[in-house]
């Protein structure tokens, strides 16, 4: 469980240094729920702070055309969000939230109502059913008639109680993301008990780089990319291929150590990532910069990859090499949490300093003034309509194309 608890530390490092409280679980109440919009007049410029004052729960306050609308909730951080046709599901630190903007009704999912704990990294459909993975209460699949949830832990095959992300392969495969390695069930045979695989640093021969797991994508090819606390690893054709910064992933520490905006080192606080850093060579780092760290990924249709690190900024692959994107390339900051391609292939990328928007050989910036809720971005959803879902520590913001 100690490790578990470094884990969780450093994946909310990011959002401790922001205010955030990644690691709190505590049940959420109607307050923390998105029942508290804000929002700010169509013809606001710039999105002010100032115009996002809390106008009273429910919908009543919030102008329909508003430019962006705040909704709050609470001391959580939102970790991911999935747009599901006029439904929109809110993971965050303290429950699953089930939101309908039409009519402004949510419901609140917790270990009160059948999920085995109310953090919550993930939310997708698998299989056709809403799917969550959680901090430490496995992975768990909604039954929405019923009301009801099937929970995967341990016992039913799970490598950890830990899930950061699930993917149902174009083959039926079901991978899942732990904190002990990722397992595969064949098939998407969840039943099936003999179809459950568990991969490893061990089992794998140091082909997958590290054991915990912190997201899955799949190749234009059907390969299977994870992005893992040492490195990516691609699974094709039953061979594993790693990639570290030693072979290009993220940039040097010379580069980016002026632009290093949280300055507590996750090294001092856990032995487990002293020796991380002591393996990858980082000893005399003093700050939060370890580029073997992927914490987002992301895949385009042509095949290439996009990895977001911890200080080293976002790494591009073109199949051949990795190019890495910093600050000193307009990137608004250097910890990337979230990656995103939208509905017209735009690539997004979450920061520890605003969202990006990828145009051209640059980036387009957006921040609080720009309507975000806070300036760290830990995830996000686009709709048809063009508009935006953007999660914070704290709230949502909801902001309509202009």
């Amino acid at each position: 469980m100690n490790r578990h608890l470094a884990a969780i530390a450093l994946v909310a490092m990011g959002a401790a240094l922001a205010a955030t409280g990644a690691a709190d679980t505590t049940p959420a109440t109607a307050q923390a729920a998105a029942a508290v919009p804000a929002s700010a007049p169509a013809g606001a410029g710039s999105g002010s702070p100032a115009a996002a004052q809390a106008s009273g729960p429910g919908k009543g306050g919030a102008d329909a055309g508003a430019r962006f609308t705040h909704f709050r909730v609470g001391n959580k951080n939102v970790k991911a969000i999935y747009a599901d046709g006029e439904i929109m599901w809110v993971a965050t630190s303290g429950g699953l939230i089930r939101y309908e903007p039409r009519t402004d009704k949510f419901k609140l999912y917790d270990a009160t109502n059948g999920l085995l704990s109310n953090g919550i990294f993930f939310v997708g459909r698998i299989q056709g059913r809403i799917t969550v993975g959680t901090y430490g209460g496995g992975m768990s699949i909604l039954d929405e008639k019923t009301q009801t949830w099937e929970n995967y832990n341990i016992p039913e095959g799970l490598g950890d109680a830990f899930v950061y992300g699930v993917l149902e392969a174009s083959n039926g495969d079901i991978w899942i993301a732990t904190w002990s390695g990722v397992n595969r069930v064949r098939g998407g045979k969840l039943k099936d008990r003999a179809q459950w695989e568990l991969h490893t640093v061990e089992s794998t021969k140091g082909g997958l780089p590290n054991d915990w797991v912190y997201g899955l994508a799949e190749g234009k090819n059907g390969e299977i990319w994870l992005a893992t606390e040492g490195g990516m690893a691609r699974f094709a054709n039953a061979r594993w291929e790693s990639w570290n910064h030693a072979r290009g992933i993220g940039a040097p520490y010379a580069k980016v150590k002026n632009d290093i905006a949280y300055k507590n080192d996750p090294s001092q606080a856990s032995q487990h990532h002293a020796q991380q850093k002591k393996d990858m060579g980082l000893e005399d780092v003093d700050q939060a910069y370890n580029p073997n760290y992927i914490v987002s990924l992301a895949v385009d249709a042509d095949g290439t990859v996009w990895a977001g690190t911890w200080g080293g900024g976002v790494a591009h692959f073109d199949g051949t090499e990795w190019r890495n994107l910093t600050t000193a390339e307009g990137l608004p900051g250097n910890h990337v949490f979230m990656l995103h391609r939208d509905r017209l292939n735009r690539l997004w990328i979450g920061t520890n300093n605003g969202l990006a928007r990828r145009k051209g050989d640059g980036f387009e910036v957006m921040k609080v003034e720009d309507g975000l809720f806070a300036n760290a971005v830990f995830s996000m959803a686009t709709l048809p309509d063009g508009s935006l879902w953007i999660g914070s520590y704290g709230g949502v913001a909801h902001i309509v194309p202009r």
